[in-house]
């Protein structure tokens, strides 16, 4: 089986609000491939990020796509505000559509592509029938609400069966983890079959945040 590119995505979930520009511009310039933007709205999970506009604010200061990833209620009436020149995937959990048919289809209708996440005790087969209409599945390794949290081993093993099920029926949609990565593990989730990497305190909380996405890109 052809190797896939692993691809970065740094959590701005971590970054320092008051220098948000430019610490992208910093992620940018080491090569990171896309910006993970983490929307929480104290219901879905148990923590309150930003909205659209924070999100927003960064039009026009960076090239890279932005990888939103809504954990709130009521996705589809949110999405629509996270659609920008720069959005590539809206990821909704499947734990929060009672829909999820109908809230791919809605935002494949925004015009960006369409990914579906699993929290930690959410199995890979609840998304059986939807495979074939997604572009990514984000595979959660830990509970998610708080950044900064211990790794959860086990989401490994639903990377696995993802990529397994992936080649089995020729698919292509991206397989992203998010959750507790550092330089310790990464290669684990690589290995394991993740070609989408979401890293946060250990990007932003690095002294030295360029060298830090470089390291993890030296796999």
């Amino acid at each position: 089986m052809e190797k896939r590119l692993t691809k970065l995505a740094p959590s701005i979930l971590a970054a320092d609000f008051s220098r948000l520009g430019e610490q992208v511009s910093l992620i940018e310039r080491a090569g990171a491939h896309l910006v993970h933007v983490d929307i929480m709205d104290g219901h879905f999970v148990p923590n309150i990020s930003f909205g659209a506009a924070v999100m927003k604010s960064l039009e026009g200061k960076t090239n890279l796509p932005f990888d939103v990833h809504l954990m709130i209620e009521n996705p589809d009436q949110y999405a629509p505000e996270f659609v920008t020149p720069n959005t590539e995937y809206i990821t909704v959990h499947q734990e929060a559509c009672t829909h999820l048919c109908r809230s791919i289809q809605n935002i494949k209708a925004l015009g960006v592509k369409v990914g579906v996440a699993l929290n930690p005790a959410t199995p890979e087969s609840v998304l059986e029938y939807v495979l074939a209409d997604i572009d990514l599945v984000l595979v959660m390794s830990v509970n998610p609400g708080f950044g900064g949290q211990k790794f959860l081993s086990s989401a490994l093993d639903k990377v696995r069966a993802l990529s397994a099920l992936r080649e089995e029926t020729g698919l292509s949609f991206e397989i992203e983890i998010d959750g507790g990565i550092t330089l310790d593990n990464v290669r684990q989730a690589e290995d394991a079959g993740a070609s989408l990497i979401v890293a946060g305190s250990s990007v932003f909380g690095a002294p030295d945040i360029e060298k830090r996405v470089k390291e993890f890109l030296a796999w």
